[in-house]
């Protein structure tokens, strides 16, 4: 029996009026991403990046052309302040870059260095093998189950969803 399981057991017995179930599911996903977030670190520390900067990062190499940092924190969920923080850090490591905007010099881009490419091309893979390794206990029909689910449940959250 899993932590979550425990926990929603003895809801059962302290308080048989309610129906703790749905903490079988959130409880579990709250747990296992503290688990996968300490292994998912890991190489993105060896490479004196944080989270937040690999996934600006990895934004900017998917784009793979200059953004606006609106647009970026658009694309990465995340507040325009907190992408202006990870910007920083990244043009200070010389793995970004901003320049003015061709259409409003009072606007700034970003894009990507050669160095940031080459950094996230180093990294894509070895995260990429550890998210899978995360996932090697379910088929690979249930990942795609799993997928499914967890799309419907997100598409539910976002803000100005129409469920």
């Amino acid at each position: 029996m899993d932590p979550v399981e425990q926990a929603v057991e003895a809801w059962r017995t302290r308080r048989p009026d309610l129906d703790p179930s749905p903490m079988l599911i959130v409880g579990r996903v709250q747990r296992l991403w503290a688990l996968w977030d300490l292994g998912l670190r890991a190489p993105l520390a060896a490479a004196d990046l944080h989270p937040g900067d690999w996934d600006v990062l990895a934004a900017l190499r998917r784009l793979d052309r200059p953004v606006a940092p609106g647009a970026l924190a658009r694309t990465m969920l995340v507040t325009a302040g907190a992408t202006t923080k990870r910007i920083d850090r990244l043009v200070a490591a010389g793995l970004a870059q901003r320049s003015p905007s061709p259409h409003d010099g009072r606007s700034r881009l970003v894009h990507i260095t050669d160095d940031g490419r080459a950094l996230a091309d180093r990294l894509i893979e070895p995260h990429l093998s550890n998210e899978s390794a995360l996932l090697s206990p379910l088929s690979a029909e249930e990942r795609e189950t799993l997928s499914h689910l967890l799309g419907r449940l997100l598409d539910h959250a976002e803000p100005g969803s129409r469920e």
